[in-house]
């Protein structure tokens, strides 16, 4: 059974054009997906509407079978779904440390480090952090959750290429061996080339294949 579904979605900011128009498709656990499309095609924004940050101009998000409206999108950005976001979203009172401890209930440091991120600059405020090393603990803080489906809007953007790959290999990872639904959106190759369904959107419909390569 698709963890997630979409029924015929409808996006359109202006009501006079769709950005997403009438898309349909499942998704289940266990698989990485790679969202794909030019600039401006509605990937971010399907990411949004998956992940309850905004609902459809028309059609039906599912988790599990229900609406996501039933029970709110709330509760669903709550229970259901970790978000990794291109302006990370993090508390910047906080430590690297504090800040993914506040989606886990696990041990978080390990996390941390295998992201390479040091015991030093765990403890550190995140803004005496760089770009990149917010971005991983970003990323941390989505693993680190319990929640059952993983929503990343360009995870790897803003790393080297070593680091990118080691992270393409981590949420691969969380797929196949926690059995998370791990959805990435990513203009990169290499994140492309690792999952296992590719999600294309083009003119406002989604072509869903599966990667030959996995």
């Amino acid at each position: 059974m698709a963890i997630l579904e979409i029924k015929n979605v409808t996006y359109s900011y202006d009501k006079k054009r769709n950005v997403l128009n009438g898309m349909s498709g499942e998704l289940v656990s266990g698989k990485l997906y790679a969202i794909l499309g030019p600039s401006g095609s509605g990937k971010t924004t399907l990411l949004s509407l998956l992940g309850g940050l905004d609902v459809p101009t028309k059609g039906t998000v599912l988790f599990n079978g229900e609406d996501i409206l039933n029970k709110g999108l709330d509760y669903h950005r709550r229970h259901n779904v970790a978000l990794i976001f291109q302006s990370y979203n993090l508390i910047d009172y906080m430590t690297p440390l504090e800040n993914t401890r506040l989606t886990a209930r696990q041990e978080v440091l390990p996390i941390l480090t295998r992201l390479g991120l040091s015991k030093e600059e765990a403890k550190r405020n995140v803004l005496q952090l760089s770009g990149g090393q917010q971005q991983r603990v970003a990323i941390a803080r989505a693993l680190a959750s319990d929640a059952p489906i993983i929503l990343a809007d360009e995870p790897t953007g803003n790393l080297d290429e070593d680091t990118a790959t080691e992270i393409t290999a981590i949420l691969k990872e969380s797929a196949h061996q926690l059995n998370k639904c791990v959805i990435v959106v990513t203009h990169s190759n290499e994140v492309a080339k690792q999952a296992d369904v590719i999600l294309r959107i083009k003119r406002g419909n989604l072509q869903i294949s599966n990667n030959e390569r996995n």
